[in-house]
């Protein structure tokens, strides 16, 4: 019950402060641009509605249905393949903005399909890891690999140039080869691999190449490709301790860029102060290790990989944001989870804490420790239980 607890709380709370500082953020520009200055946050309270809906409808579902059916490679290979054709459609018929070609228009409603489908490949990715621990042939599992991971990675990464996701989604699959028990020798040649790619990916594009020169020196640059970054870095530094106060941001009056997307929490620093950034920072630990609880608590090795991996891809991504806010990290345009404006990154962002209670709600309590239910998953059983009847006794 604690670490449930510790998640829906921690959740509940990041998404109050996100409604709270999306109307701060946002009201000037939507005033300017729509003639109301609530009209982000209305929108944003509808998207918290639908995904709580979302969050809770996979709760219910799964407790309806039982994990083994809403587990199954139907669910999981048919979710893959819906949000595929997402990100096809993005590239085919998507609407451009920010230089980027990243949202689907449905119905007048804007869909970002790769928020979706980080949390479709984490689910592939850690059947396949289950599969290759059952003992499947291993030629198969890197066909598998191949065709369900890498192929809608170099999709997202070539057709979308989303670097951002792609690193944010290598994370939380390194998440599921860690938990999964594979070799650390195995791990590691992985990474440096992905890093040689990810090398090669930035000197090979001039407009990654100029981000990573503002970022090592935004000042440089500081009213052209740094100016981003620079007001950032200013309104961070006017919040002081304690903050200007609540509405109160100066940079939010058009001056910082994307102040109530992807810059949000520099609005956080400035109005709240060290003290209210931190106060995120703490919530998003506190989800973290909550989730990490109901991973080390589940009764199911499936269980145990979604959960783990879906708990570090979302703080994995707060962190990166935050990081990006503050000048540690390059941009990667990537939002604040429960927090930054955007209907498509809340509503997944629900639906990834629905799948952690959901497996949270299913697990039963066990005396196997987590290091043996580890081990375990090196172990190819060949008991077919054939000697037992249906009551659980030996014939």
């Amino acid at each position: 019950m604690v670490p449930r607890l510790m998640v829906i709380l921690s959740t509940a709370a990041l998404v109050v402060i996100g409604l709270v500082m999306v109307f701060s953020a946002s009201s000037v520009t939507a005033f300017v641009e729509q003639g109301d200055a609530l009209g982000e946050t209305v929108k944003q309270v509808l998207f918290a509605i639908i995904g709580t809906v979302v969050c809770v409808c996979v709760i219910i579902a799964t407790k309806m249905f039982g994990p083994e059916r809403m587990t199954s490679k139907v669910i999981i290979y048919g979710f893959w393949a819906i949000c595929l054709v997402g990100v096809v459609l993005t590239e085919a018929i998507g609407t451009e903005a920010l230089g980027a070609k990243r949202w689907l228009v449905i119905g007048g409603i804007s869909v970002q399909s790769a928020e979706f489908m980080k949390i479709a490949l984490v689910l592939v990715a850690a059947r396949i890891m289950i599969d290759y621990n059952e003992g499947t042939d291993a030629l198969k599992i890197l066909v598998r690999c191949a065709i369900f991971i890498v192929a809608p990675l170099a999709l997202l990464f070539v057709l979308q140039s989303d670097l951002g996701t792609t690193f944010i989604c290598l994370v939380a699959i390194f998440a599921i080869l860690i938990l999964g028990g594979v070799p650390a020798r195995w791990i590691v040649a992985l990474l440096v691999l992905i890093a040689l790619l990810v090398v090669a990916a930035i000197f090979s594009s001039p407009y990654r190449t100029a981000r990573l020169l503002i970022f090592l020196d935004p000042w440089s640059d500081a009213g052209g490709d740094g100016y981003q970054i620079v007001h950032s870095l200013q309104a961070l530094a006017s919040g002081g301790l304690f903050g200007v106060g609540l509405g109160n941001s100066y940079e939010k009056l058009q001056y910082l860029p994307e102040a109530e997307t992807d810059f949000i929490f520099a609005i956080i620093g400035e109005e709240l102060g060290l003290v209210g950034a931190m106060l995120v920072v703490i919530l998003f630990v506190v989800f973290l290790y909550g989730g990490y609880r109901i991973a080390q608590d589940a009764s199911t090795n499936y269980g145990m990989l979604i959960a783990g991996a879906l708990t570090t891809m979302l703080v994995a991504q707060a962190f990166i944001n935050i990081l990006c806010v503050i000048g540690l990290f390059p941009i990667t345009g990537k939002p604040l989870p429960f927090i930054s404006s955007g209907g498509s990154s809340l509503i997944s962002s629900l639906m990834i804490v629905g799948i952690i209670l959901a497996v949270s709600f299913c697990s039963e309590p066990t005396e196997t420790p987590y290091q043996e239910r580890r081990e375990k998953l090196h172990v190819v059983s060949s008991f077919d239980g054939s000697e037992y009847n249906k009551s659980g006794r030996r014939r």
